[in-house]
């Protein structure tokens, strides 16, 4: 089996909270995202998300400049889901768990986007 880099392995960790919220909101589990939020409805956000994360990872994650933006903009997307934010959300208590995984990937893949920026440097 392949092994995959920390930052290619955060981006299967957003995928896989990402995909159980979309389908928690599918079948209306709780605690499940709303259906919409402003300005934009939930799911084709979760979508686009998922695509990004899945693109970052075709592109090669840290090893082409593409993959890099794009491991980027899916950091960015995630955290427009799992952001600071949401611990002041009523539901806090009950979707930390998602909270902090999405948290900490995100960190893990701007901690290695930004080490390998400054190994280009050197």
């Amino acid at each position: 089996m392949t092994r995959l880099s920390p930052l290619d392995t955060a981006l299967v960790v957003l995928i896989i909270v990402q995909l159980v919220m979309m389908f928690a909101m599918f079948f209306q589990a709780p605690p499940h995202p709303p259906y919409e939020v402003v300005p934009f409805a939930m799911g084709p956000f979760l979508a686009a998300s998922l695509a990004a994360c899945v693109a970052a990872l075709l592109r090669g994650g840290l090893a082409s400049r593409s993959g890099q933006i794009l491991a980027i903009i899916a950091a960015a997307m995630a955290m427009v889901s799992y952001g600071p934010q949401k611990w002041f959300d009523p539901a806090a208590l009950q979707i930390w768990p998602a909270v902090l995984t999405a948290q900490i990937a995100v960190g893990i893949i701007v901690f290695n986007l930004l080490k390998s920026r400054s190994s280009f440097v050197a």
